[in-house]
């Protein structure tokens, strides 16, 4: 199981070395990224949805649109249509080859994106703010094999992102809202357990953003937010099995605008929606059909 503690018993000399090391690789930065490479676009959807009415509501709940990138690197934004699925497809962007990971990113408690944080496949981590120019934040990110941003977690009214690392461990790089983010926190061991981990938004109606991880069993477990930066997840709790089934798991926040945090699900080309209850013991309801056919289509859903 995983936990999320920080603590090791039994750390050698040398691997407190390679920790150095590795602390340094992920150091973050503000150099811009070279200006004769191409520069990918990303544009805002034309309508995103603010779920709440309230600034606290908002904060716990977003509401973005759905992003896919094909292989050829061609971007397609659908926003959530107010009947609990999604509107057809805009063309949103292009040039976003040789990067590894892509998701979005809120830096105010107004339940919209901002932008975007991307891993390129050198393991560069940049930022793309819509409709601008993209900056690099960091170096060496190739040791994670799992970014996320849950949005914010750690306190502030920012997005925040999570990464893993190939050993397991779990880190928080807090969001200054520009962009840029903190150094990484420790937040977390053993999450090697799990092939997926998502989240966007407060899933037992407590104002704290929460993830979701299922592990190689088809188990999905619920990770419920502290809003502290520095043990940001109480011990899970399960929801149900048979999520295996699925090759891709992903929240954009609020798909069906009531308010909760939603989940998104691709099975194949189809695509559906696991809309959130509000209750912990039972987060989600019964999965709804939103996409027929098509969806295995992108390379990245965020």
């Amino acid at each position: 199981m995983a936990k999320t503690t920080g603590r090791h018993y039994t750390r050698t000399a040398a691997r407190a070395a390679a920790a150095a090391l590795t602390a340094a690789l992920v150091a973050t930065g503000t150099s811009a990224v070279a200006a004769d490479a191409p520069q990918p676009s990303l544009a805002a959807p034309a309508d995103q949805p603010a779920a709440a009415t309230s600034v606290a509501a908002a904060a716990a709940t977003p509401s973005f649109a759905l992003y896919g990138v094909n292989s050829a690197g061609t971007a397609y934004s659908y926003a959530p249509n107010g009947k609990g699925g999604l509107s057809a497809r805009e063309s949103s962007g292009s040039g976003w080859v040789g990067v590894s990971a892509m998701m979005q990113v809120g830096h105010q408690a107004d339940g919209k994106s901002d932008g975007l944080w991307f891993r390129e496949t050198n393991g560069d981590m940049g930022y793309l703010k819509f409709d601008s120019s993209s900056f690099r934040i960091g170096t060496g990110w190739n040791i994670y094999n799992k970014i996320i941003s849950p949005g914010q977690i750690g306190g502030a009214a920012a997005g925040d992102m999570l990464a893993r690392a190939t050993n397991g461990d779990l880190y928080v790089y807090l969001g200054y809202g520009d962009g840029k983010v903190t150094k990484r926190i420790k937040v977390g061991y053993g999450w090697d357990i799990y092939n997926e981990i998502a989240g966007n938004g407060d899933l037992n109606g407590d104002g704290k953003n929460d993830v979701v991880a299922r592990d190689k069993s088809g188990v999905l477990w619920l990770y419920k937010g502290t809003g502290n930066q520095k043990a940001p997840f109480a011990k899970r709790t399960k929801i149900g099995s048979g999520w295996n089934q699925y090759n891709l798991l992903v929240s954009t926040g609020d798909v069906d605008l009531d308010g909760k945090a939603d989940l998104i699900a691709r099975k194949g080309g189809e695509l559906y929606l696991y809309k959130g209850t509000g209750n912990a013991a039972t987060p989600y309801k019964a999965k709804v059909r939103i996409g027929t056919s098509g969806w295995d289509s992108y390379k990245f859903l965020f």
